[in-house]
């Protein structure tokens, strides 16, 4: 480290995609920040709600049309065209979940658990919970609130911070 790096105290992540890959991408993240002892806020929006509402949280998938980067076991690439055909996400997104749970990779709502139990923060957003017609009542009963960008914005200053759209 120079003189000049300053050391990374806090991360705001904010998570607009319900996808399964981006919601554990926010997951990953924002629990090595506080496994590493840095500060975590985290501020679902618009689709990225589904990894906090209830109804939604454990049951996020994998998107395959239109995922340029979708592999196959054995790295070999997945036609996009695939996924139009009728049960071919839902295969996909059951293989993705079983490869993470042999690694022991835990389900969005435990992994949300760690997180705070880290010290880490997860927060809702006011605009996409109306737009959406969500309550409170709604959402994992571990949310620290739900706040306005501005509000979010406000938690995320600080020297050392950084603010991370997945």
């Amino acid at each position: 480290m120079s003189n000049d790096d300053k050391p990374l105290k806090k991360v705001c992540i904010i998570c607009a995609k319900a996808n399964l890959e981006d919601v554990y991408a926010t997951l990953v993240m924002a629990n090595g920040a506080v496994m590493e002892g840095i500060e975590a806020k985290v501020f679902f929006t618009f689709f990225g709600l589904d990894a906090i509402t209830k109804k939604q949280m454990n049951k996020l998938h994998t998107a395959t049309l239109g995922n340029p980067g979708m592999r196959m076991p054995g790295g070999a690439p997945f036609p996009s065209l695939l996924g139009l055909i009728p049960g071919v996400e839902s295969g996909v997104s059951a293989m993705m979940k079983s490869q993470m749970e042999a690694l022991d990779i835990p389900p969005v709502d435990e992994f949300l658990e760690m997180i705070t139990a880290g010290g880490g923060e997860i927060f809702a957003c006011k605009l996409a919970m109306d737009m959406f017609k969500l309550k409170e009542s709604d959402l994992w009963d571990g949310c620290s609130g739900v706040l306005t960008v501005g509000d979010f914005y406000a938690k995320c200053g600080g020297e050392g911070t950084q603010i991370i759209f997945t």
